[in-house]
């Protein structure tokens, strides 16, 4: 089986310029694995994962000491808004965080499920000549590799 045929649409395509606030709610609402980050031309640039938009949200002083989390009251969780709300998903990017290459839309499952394992990547965006045509999550190249044959 190839990329290209078990690659989906996705809803959380988003640029570094788009609202974070938006972004994030795309991301909840839908109960996806990570943002698919695109370039000012709409080609892949990166994959930001749930779990470091959720460690964008957590104060850095919790980070480094989680027995502070216990004495912070649950109102905490009322301000993720007001923390995202007027940035842009480039202020959510981790420095460290790198590109991830896309599949081409003629890989292999075995070849698609090496890059995400490779990058540890929740998501790999497909393209032909550049152009995006779809996502293979991790969830569903596990459905089509245990899928009965």
């Amino acid at each position: 089986m190839r990329a290209h045929q078990i690659a989906e649409t996705y809803p959380a395509v988003v640029s570094l310029d788009s609202d974070a606030l938006d972004a994030v709610r795309l991301l909840a609402g839908h109960r996806l694995p990570g943002l698919l980050i695109t370039d000012a031309k709409g080609r892949p640039a990166a994959v930001l994962p749930a779990s470091q938009v959720v460690r964008f949200l957590v104060p850095g002083y919790v980070q480094d000491d989680p027995s502070l989390a216990a004495v912070l009251n649950e109102s905490m969780a009322d301000r993720v808004a007001d923390k995202l709300t007027g940035k842009t998903v480039r202020a959510m990017m981790p420095k460290d965080l790198k590109e991830v290459p896309s599949a081409q839309f003629d890989d292999t499952i075995v070849e698609v499920a090496a890059l995400m394992a490779r990058n540890r990547c929740p998501l790999i965006a497909v393209v032909e000549d550049k152009k995006l045509i779809g996502v293979i999550t991790a969830s569903r190249l596990l459905e089509v590799a245990l899928a009965p044959h």
